[in-house]
């Protein structure tokens, strides 16, 4: 049997969106965006502003920002999760959304994009907003992945 797979992200500027519709496309998955109910702004995602959007969510890490709409993940087994790396976690919304389904007998994978960092990418930190799921550790993804690359990374997977 093989198992249904869909590939979740979260982007503000575009990157991880790109990486996730090449590794949709490489595995067959379906592709659903993790949109928060305000979008984030260029002012918003500023790390130097201390004031930013993103960095009082990162300092007040309870915070978790609303969704636009809610992604049912209840018929796939394999959930791919996306996102870019801030201070060397997910942005609070991928929290929100994880907390917000039931994963159950599901498999998460994360995939996260950064200039630079590699940490959090594996997804450790996020472990604990969806304890049910059985999660299999990623990987920090270049922004310039191709979909071989992506393919050959999700065959070695143990799914």
């Amino acid at each position: 049997m093989s198992k249904r797979m869909l590939v979740t992200y979260f982007s503000a500027t575009g990157t991880t969106r790109g990486v996730a519709e090449r590794l949709a496309h490489a595995i067959g998955a379906d592709l659903k965006e993790i949109r928060p109910a305000q979008p984030y702004t260029a002012a918003d995602i500023d790390w130097r502003d201390a004031s930013s959007r993103s960095s009082v969510e990162h300092t007040h890490r309870d915070i978790r920002p609303a969704l636009a709409g809610p992604i049912d993940v209840s018929g796939y087994d394999v959930v791919f999760v996306g996102y870019p790396l801030w201070w060397e976690t997910a942005p609070r919304v991928v929290r929100t959304f994880l907390e917000s389904e039931d994963w159950a007998g599901r498999t998460i994978v994360t995939f996260a994009t950064s200039g630079s960092s590699t940490r959090g990418a594996d997804g450790v930190q996020l472990h604990d907003s969806a304890p049910a799921a059985r999660w299999v550790p990623g990987r920090r993804v270049a922004a310039s992945e191709s979909e071989a690359k992506l393919a050959k990374w999700v065959d070695g997977l143990a799914l």
